[in-house]
């Protein structure tokens, strides 16, 4: 079974940067959408970057100018650069993969949390 592997989270003063990372534990050459979504104590799940297999990339306002998602050009891995970091940021950050065989994948979850 495929599974997903965050890595990358921690704690960072408001304003800082951290870099997120998301592996399969196996390749994958069906990937149509990678994402990750953030979810903070008592709050929903909430989508933070999309990127599609023909590159098309999407923000919610929240995060626009701020975050940059990406991957790796075999498409194994997945990144999220999140900069200038804010204490509404803090929440455990989801990597989210669509596979056209293995369906929906979920990472474990990596923790960020902004704090001066």
């Amino acid at each position: 079974q495929v599974h997903l592997v965050e890595s990358g989270g921690g704690l960072v003063q408001p304003g800082g940067s951290l870099r997120l990372s998301c592996q399969a534990s196996e390749r994958l050459t069906d990937i149509y959408v990678m994402a990750w979504y953030r979810q903070a104590p008592g709050k929903q799940r909430e989508l933070v970057a999309a990127i599609t297999d023909v590159d098309t990339i999407n923000y919610p306002d929240s995060v626009k100018g701020r975050f940059t998602i990406s991957r790796d050009n075999a498409k194994t891995t997945c990144y999220l650069d999140l900069n200038n970091l804010k204490p509404e940021d803090t929440a455990d950050y989801y990597c989210h993969w669509q596979s056209v065989v293995a369906g929906s994948l979920w990472g474990q979850g990596t923790q960020v949390t902004v704090s001066s």
